[in-house]
């Protein structure tokens, strides 16, 4: 008894995409299902349901935690459920056949965002400030 439903319809047949299957910071072991080099740095759920939204896919956010994920920081809370296949089986889009599709289209896109495009400055500076504080703590020993 693997699905108390048969119909694609339903939101529990939704495939689940964590962002941690997304997120080149982690390992296989923690999680991460695409390979690391087309893996996007700490993706959120809002930035997956942007994507796919946008793919034409009908997405519905849900308030879950992937169960390997140690960390209970908002940012990192959230799954994305996707509608693969319409009610009579067919799917929903002929570019999305398999969840692996649907991952590597999101980690492909989120990168273009205006708002990842618009963080890549501010990011550069955090790390800056990040290598100021290493060097203070150099100095007071």
């Amino acid at each position: 008894m693997a699905y108390l439903t048969t119909n694609h319809a339903d939101k529990e047949r939704f495939i689940c995409v964590y962002p941690v299957y997304l997120n080149s910071k982690k390992t296989l072991a923690e999680g991460r299902r695409i390979a690391a080099e087309k893996a996007v740095e700490n993706p959120s759920c809002s930035e997956i349901k942007d994507v796919l939204s946008a793919a034409g896919l009908n997405v519905l956010l849900e308030n879950h935690m992937h169960p390997r994920e140690w960390n209970r920081d908002a940012q990192f809370r959230g799954r994305v459920r996707v509608q693969l296949k319409q009610e009579d089986g067919s799917l929903c889009q002929d570019k999305f056949t398999s969840r692996k599709d649907v991952m590597f289209y999101v980690a492909e896109m989120i990168p273009k965002l205006k708002t990842r495009t618009q963080k890549s400055g501010g990011g550069d500076s955090n790390s800056q400030q990040a290598d100021g504080g290493k060097k203070n703590k150099k100095k007071k020993k």
